[in-house]
């Protein structure tokens, strides 16, 4: 059986993080520690979340270059009303993520209704807001955040021991209970359902993954509420994308247009909410990570935050071709980005070394990927 014929669904990034924790783990012993782990979940949890807009995106078989400076012009937004005006936290973040979804309504609305190519439009937007950005930053090209603040706090709470298990607890008892509804709605439609031994060993391997991931958290300083949330955001974007009309309709666009059109999707309408829920989940990350700088500067959303973000979701297993792919490939493939950089800065590896391994890891993602799709059927 050729590589092509086989469905690989997300076991060679699975693969490849054991690879990276092994041959990290070996060469540094930091790196496998409570301390370094935390601060990866710190660090990945901003640019994963960015990488989540983008995948809204990619599944329709399009781009969004400007989810950097957009979520770096929405961060310094919200930044400018707390801090200047004293707007309230709540308040300043709405605005900002009202600012985003307006964003990818005109980027939508550019794509659909004036036929540019999503390359075209959102490379304008990048170099466009972030231009802005700086407009709005003024001279200084710094505002800070209290770092007392709630925005700031963000970064800085983190759950007690007794929590993160309880935590534990709860999410596996709310996918086994989703997973035997589930099993048994199938059953009564006269649908195929998974053997048993199958559901029960892949809820035996998520109870695992949880207990070892808060037993490490907890080891250190606890669970971060940054990965908390980034986490919940994973969840609810899968579950959009799994179970609603408008996921359904996402991958249908995604995989041929034309026949959904045909079968009476509202195919502008899709594309345009997709676009404004890139920018959206954009801004949200400026924002966390605005949080764990405790401050907005000229460098915000800029640097290698886009490329990072793309990266992310295509090693995580979303086609670059659209139409395939989940929400969890944010989470894995941020998770794989941030491990090679963090071990690599443990082992004081030169940034120009660490960019072409993380192009060696993009190309063979993308290699997959593209034989993934030779062996489906037209």
């Amino acid at each position: 059986m050729k590589l092509r014929d086989v469905d690989l669904g997300s076991w060679p990034v699975v693969g490849g993080l054991a690879a990276i924790a092994v041959v990290f783990g070996t060469l540094n012993e930091h790196f496998l520690s409570a301390e370094n782990l935390t601060n990866l979940a710190l660090q990945m949890a901003a640019t994963g979340t960015i990488s989540l807009g983008l995948i809204l995106v990619i599944l329709l078989g399009e781009i969004d270059l400007s989810a950097g400076s957009v979520s770096g012009l929405c961060a310094v937004v919200m930044t400018i009303l707390y801090v200047r005006h004293g707007w309230h936290p709540a308040a300043a973040i709405a605005v900002a993520l009202a600012a985003a979804a307006l964003i990818g309504a005109l980027h939508g609305w550019m794509f659909t209704q004036l036929r540019m190519p999503s390359f075209v439009v959102t490379l304008a937007g990048l170099i466009g807001w972030q231009g802005l950005m700086l407009y709005l930053l003024g001279r200084g090209g710094t505002i800070n955040l209290p770092f007392d603040g709630p925005v700031a706090k963000l970064s800085d709470t983190w759950l007690p021991p007794w929590a993160g298990w309880l935590l534990v607890v709860l999410i596996v008892g709310i996918r086994t209970g989703s997973t035997l509804i589930e099993r048994r709605l199938r059953r009564a439609a006269g649908l195929p359902v998974s053997p048993a031994r199958w559901v029960v060993l892949r809820l035996v391997g998520l109870a695992a993954a949880l207990a070892a991931v808060a037993a490490v958290l907890s080891a250190d300083r606890g669970v971060p509420l940054l990965l908390l949330i980034f986490a919940a955001l994973v969840v609810t974007a899968d579950l959009v994308l799994r179970h609603t009309t408008f996921g359904r309709h996402v991958y249908a666009v995604g995989g041929n247009a034309e026949a959904a059109r045909r079968a009476g999707i509202h195919v502008t309408r899709i594309r345009i909410l997709a676009f404004v829920g890139g920018s959206a989940l954009a801004a949200f990350g400026g924002i966390l990570a605005a949080s764990r700088l405790a401050a907005v500067n000229q460098s915000s959303g800029s640097s290698d935050t886009l490329l990072m973000a793309i990266a992310a979701a295509v090693i995580g297993g979303v086609s670059l071709f659209g139409g395939r792919g989940r929400a969890y490939a944010a989470l894995l493939g941020i998770l794989v980005i941030q491990s090679i950089t963090n071990g690599m800065l443990l082992l004081n590896v030169d940034s120009s070394v660490r960019y072409m391994v993380t192009a060696a890891v993009l190309a063979v993602a993308v290699a997959i990927d593209s034989l993934a799709r030779r062996g489906q059927p037209r």
